[in-house]
C-alpha cells in the first residue's frame, strides 16, 4: 500500500499525519522550511505558531471549547501537545508557543509510519492519496498546480473578511428592513439597514481615521503595501483615508433606502445582509478591514443599532491562499473532481488554528479509510467538527468567506427546545454542546 502524502508541516497537516499514522498507515509529510523559508515563519519546527499563543476560550459550552472537546475526545495529537504547552490566560487555552511546536515535532519525528521529507512539494500527486494543507502561505508553484486542477477563478490569494454579529445583538427598533429601491430577487427586504445622520457619520469617521492597525506579520499584509490588494478590496481605514465622503459614496451609501422612523434617507447607511448557512448572524457588507479587534467593537458599535453587537468574526484582510471550497469540495474534504486529493487547514477556507486543526483531524482521518478500502464516514452534522465541513462544502460558492467555528454553524435546535431556552442563552449552549458530543460519543462508537 502506497504511503499518503500530506503537503504541509503546519497545524493542519501535522495532525493529518498523527491521525493516519495512529491507524496503522504509512504517510509523508513534506515541509519546505528551513530549505524554502516563508515570510512569516522564524523556525523550521513543525505546528508553529505565527499570529498568536491563543487557542480561544476554554469557558465550558462555548463553541471554541466544543471544538476542542470534541477533538481531544478524538486524541488530537496538537490538542494533547497544547495541554502540555500550556501557561497562563484566563479562559483562554494560551500556550508557549516553543514548547507547543517542539512537542509536535518531537512526536511527529518519532513516529515509525510518518516520514518527515524537508522539500517543497511542488504538485499535487495523481497517484497517492494527497492531503493539501499547505496553508496562507502555499508556495507559488504548488498555488499553480492547485489553479490548473481546480480552476483559476476558484483560487483566491487575499481575503476580504467583514465582520459578523449575532442577530439577537442588533437594535430593531433602529436598524430596518429594506433593499435599496425596494429591489430583492424573492420580493423581500433582504438586508438589515443601520441609519446614520450627518453627526454621526462624522464622528465614525473620525474614528476609523484614528483607529490602531492590526500588525502585519507579513510585508506584504502592512497598509502602505494595499496595492497589491483588489480595489474592491480596500479596508475601510484606507476608503476613509481618500475622503471623508469615500465611504458615504461606497459601502455605507444611502442611496434607495429610506428609514421608516423619518420617512427620509438617512445621511450613511451601513447594510448588514444574513449569512446564508449561520443560522442567526449577519455580515457588515463591505465592512473588512486592519484594526485591532478591540478597536473594531468599539468603533463598529458607534453604528446606530450596533450598540450592543456582539460579533462572532471580526474583518480581516491578509494574505490567505484559500480555495472555493464549497464550489469544489465534499462534506469529507475530498475535491469532487479528484476524490483522492483533500484539503485541510486554512486553504480550505476556515480561520483560526483550532479550526485547522480540525480539519486536518478529518482529512487524516477520511484519507486513511479512502487507502484502507473502507467507508468514509462523514462526523455528524450537530458536531463542530461536522458543521465546520459542512460549512466549507455547503456555503454559497458566489461569496465564500473562511468561517471560525460560532453557534451559527450548528444547527438550530428543534422548535420546543428553543421555546423551553428562549430566555436562556447560556443553557441553548449548553444543549447544543451536549447534542453534539453525544453524537460525536456515538460517532466514535462505531469508527474503524
Amino acid at each position: 500500500m502506497d504511503p499518503i502524502h500530506i503537503l504541509g508541516g503546519g497545524l493542519a497537516g501535522s495532525e493529518a499525519a498523527w491521525q493516519i499514522a495512529t491507524a496503522g498507515l504509512d504517510c509523508v509529510l513534506f515541509e519546505m522550511r528551513p530549505q524554502r523559508p516563508t515570510p512569516a515563519h522564524k523556525t523550521d519546527q513543525l505546528a508553529e505558531l505565527v499570529c498568536s499563543n491563543s487557542l480561544k476560550s476554554e469557558a465550558e459550552n462555548s463553541a471554541p471549547w466544543l471544538l476542542k472537546e470534541e477533538l481531544r475526545r478524538l486524541d488530537s495529537l496538537l490538542l494533547r501537545a497544547a495541554r502540555e504547552a500550556r501557561v497562563p490566560g484566563g479562559q483562554a487555552l494560551t500556550v508557549d508557543r516553543e514548547v507547543f511546536a517542539r512537542e509536535v515535532s518531537r512526536a511527529i519525528q518519532g513516529h515509525p509510519r510518518i516520514e518527515l521529507r524537508r522539500a517543497e512539494a511542488a504538485s499535487i500527486s495523481e497517484d497517492a492519496i494527497t492531503i493539501v494543507a499547505t496553508g496562507p502561505l502555499t508556495s507559488d508553484a504548488l498555488a499553480e498546480d492547485i489553479g490548473r486542477i481546480t480552476g483559476v477563478d476558484r483560487l483566491f490569494f487575499y481575503d476580504s473578511i467583514s465582520p459578523i454579529v449575532e442577530a439577537e445583538s442588533i437594535d430593531l427598533a433602529i436598524a430596518f428592513r429594506a433593499s435599496r429601491y425596494g429591489k430583492s430577487l424573492d420580493g423581500t427586504d433582504d438586508y438589515l439597514n443601520c441609519p446614520l445622520d450627518r453627526e454621526q457619520y462624522e464622528r465614525f469617521v473620525d474614528a476609523v481615521l484614528a483607529a490602531e492597525a492590526v500588525p502585519a506579520h507579513i510585508p506584504e499584509d502592512r497598509p502602505e503595501k494595499n496595492a497589491r490588494f483588489f480595489e474592491a478590496c480596500l479596508p475601510i481605514e484606507e476608503l476613509a483615508r481618500r475622503g471623508r465622503e469615500t465611504l458615504r459614496f461606497g459601502p455605507m451609501k444611502p442611496v434607495g433606502l429610506e428609514d421608516p422612523r423619518t420617512g427620509r434617507r438617512p445621511y450613511a447607511v451601513v447594510q448588514l445582509r444574513q449569512e446564508n448557512l449561520r443560522s442567526a448572524s449577519y455580515n457588515l457588507v463591505g465592512f473588512q478591514n486592519h484594526m485591532r479587534f478591540p478597536e473594531q467593537a468599539r468603533i463598529l458599535r458607534m453604528i446606530p443599532g450596533l450598540e450592543r453587537a456582539e460579533f462572532l468574526r471580526y474583518g480581516q484582510i491578509h494574505r490567505n491562499t484559500y480555495i472555493n471550497a464549497p464550489a469544489l469540495l465534499t462534506n469529507t474534504l475530498q475535491l469532487r473532481t479528484r476524490s483522492r486529493a483533500f484539503f485541510a487547514g486554512q486553504i480550505s477556507g476556515v480561520e483560526g488554528y483550532v479550526e485547522s486543526i480540525a480539519t486536518g483531524l478529518v482529512a487524516g482521518r477520511h484519507a486513511a479509510e479512502l487507502s484502507a478500502s473502507a467507508e468514509i464516514r462523514p462526523f455528524p452534522r450537530e458536531t463542530a467538527i461536522g458543521s465546520l465541513c459542512a460549512y466549507v462544502s455547503g456555503a454559497d460558492a458566489r461569496d465564500y468567506q473562511p468561517a471560525n467555528i460560532t453557534f451559527d454553524l450548528l444547527p438550530a435546535l428543534d422548535e420546543a427546545t428553543r421555546l423551553r431556552f428562549r430566555h436562556d442563552k447560556k443553557a441553548r449552549h449548553a444543549e447544543v454542546c451536549r447534542r453534539a458530543l453525544e453524537k460525536l460519543d456515538e460517532y466514535r462508537s462505531v469508527y474503524v
